[in-house]
């Protein structure tokens, strides 16, 4: 009966020693990547594309600081502002932009976003992106998909078009060291399946961005993330939202499609 306790008590010390060094890890990365930006990110609320023509579409942006956009260093540059500015080239019409995104946000905070919202507002459609705030802070993956689903069915509720970005891979965070990065990637990447299957079953379009934009930050860091080395940069915001507009445009041709009046013969 000896050997078995000791294994046991082996086995728990083992176990207790890496969590102290992902602990560690995990304080050394946060001082690693700090705050040098702040925790605000740019207003880039306004009526894009204003010398279009026609009504404009209306785009709601929630989710964390990747939606809000820090880390842009002009508003035109945020992911916001680049899907408003190229929506309404593909669609010629304006298109305005309403971020309810939040620097730091967690899935949890999807539904306090949308609450915030005027009750009258009705978006054509909505982007959501959020997760790396719920990996590195470890929620349970079936508590964001509750909340990420709870969210995509008011958004829908209102007539809403919905799309949701996948949370990215988090391996590509140099600042954070290994083993720590190794077991961020594989938590991340398990995050971004269940909000595949989340956003399908709400009705919803998923976008994957760990394949989409993933092996560009992954091969040029230095170009696709801001200072902090853990927001994308102005390169990273626009290759974001290149992988996001299909499905945003798509969004917006069935919300107008849907909402044109129709004709009495």
């Amino acid at each position: 009966m000896r050997i078995p306790v000791l294994v046991g008590v082996a086995l728990v010390a083992f176990l207790g020693g890496i969590r102290l060094v992902l602990v560690q890890q995990a304080a050394l990365a946060r001082r690693r990547i700090g705050k040098p930006l702040g925790e605000e990110s740019l207003d880039a609320d306004r009526l894009w594309r204003r010398a279009l023509d026609g009504e404009p579409l209306e785009l709601l942006l929630l989710g964390d600081s990747i939606a809000a956009g820090l880390g842009a260093e002009r508003r035109k540059e945020t992911l916001g502002g680049r899907l408003a500015k190229a929506t309404g080239r593909r669609i010629h019409r304006p298109v305005r932009l309403r971020t309810a995104a939040v620097v730091g946000a967690e899935s949890p905070d999807l539904p306090g976003q949308f609450d915030a919202l005027p009750a009258e507002y009705r978006p054509h459609v909505a982007v959501i992106v959020v997760g790396g705030n719920d990996v590195t802070h470890r929620l349970p993956v079936a508590l964001s998909a509750q909340h990420l689903h709870e969210t995509i069915r008011r958004l829908r509720e209102r007539g809403a078009e919905v799309v949701v970005g996948t949370c990215p891979d988090l391996g590509a965070l140099r600042a954070v060291p290994q083993p720590l990065r190794r077991i961020a990637s594989s938590l991340s990447r398990r995050l971004a399946e269940i909000q595949d299957e989340t956003a399908r079953r709400a009705d919803a379009e998923p976008v994957d961005l760990r394949r989409a934009v993933g092996p560009m930050f992954f091969d040029e860091p230095e170009a696709m993330f801001s200072l902090d080395r853990f927001h994308p940069s102005a390169l990273g915001y626009r290759r974001t939202a290149e992988a996001l507009l299909p499905a945003v445009c798509r969004a917006a041709e069935k919300a107008l499609s849907s909402r044109r009046p129709s004709v009495r013969c």
